[in-house]
């Protein structure tokens, strides 16, 4: 069997340091690959159009250029890469804004080694990555403003239920679907209902509001 090609990274931070541990950190594990490092949100953009990683770890306050700026100039330009957030802030003010701007995920630089890993190869695959502690601070202004007759609080069913905890963990819509033995079109219904019943439009959104009500543990 081929195996599979490593992850590719780009790493933007404006501390040389922090640079310097992720990419030792990376390069001295199996499956991933640095292409190159940015210090601020403007150079990330431009190598990321050169480079083309499959992950960009993006650190948030930069001088010379935010992280916010930058994923939501990622996404204007429509880059493959993944954008996962790694930061030491996790205000309100710092992570809505990145969700919002396209972000897959939103991590914290305490959070342990193999957890970064783990989030790096879930952001490579296109999956929702938040931390618990992230997750709950995310609340209404990542929602779309509800339909018409809608309450946006309604109950979910227990196969919704089953589908968003699944999405918490930063499962695919082809791995749930295995796993509960119905099809991906089925998935995307449930999905559809539940972003309805939560007031949302996507999977971050809807696993900030599971924490935010409880509805996950």
């Amino acid at each position: 069997m081929t195996p599979e090609p490593p992850i590719s990274l780009l790493i933007v931070d404006d501390h040389p340091v922090v640079r310097d541990g992720l990419r030792g950190m990376f390069e001295s594990a199996a499956g991933f690959t640095v292409l190159g490092e940015a210090s601020d949100g403007a150079e990330a953009v431009t190598l990321a159009a050169t480079l083309d990683p499959d992950v960009i770890l993006m650190d948030l306050r930069m001088p010379g250029g935010g992280g916010v700026d930058a994923i939501r100039e990622l996404a204007r330009r429509g880059a493959r890469a993944q954008v996962l957030v790694l930061t030491t802030y996790d205000s309100d003010s710092d992570t809505l804004p990145a969700i919002e701007a396209g972000a897959t995920g939103y991590l914290l630089k305490d959070a342990p080694r193999e957890e970064l890993f783990t989030a790096v190869r879930a952001a490579a695959q296109g999956r929702t990555v938040l931390s618990p502690a992230v997750a709950s601070r995310l609340v209404s202004a990542v929602r779309t403003p509800r339909a018409p007759g809608t309450s946006g609080n309604e109950p979910l069913s227990a196969r919704e239920r089953e589908v968003l905890t699944l999405v918490a963990r930063g499962t695919s819509n082809r791995e749930i679907a295995r796993e509960l033995f119905i099809s991906e079109a089925t998935v995307k219904t449930h999905l559809t209902h539940l972003y309805a019943k939560l007031g949302v439009n996507d999977r971050a959104a809807a696993v900030a509001t599971g924490f935010q009500r409880g509805i996950l543990g």
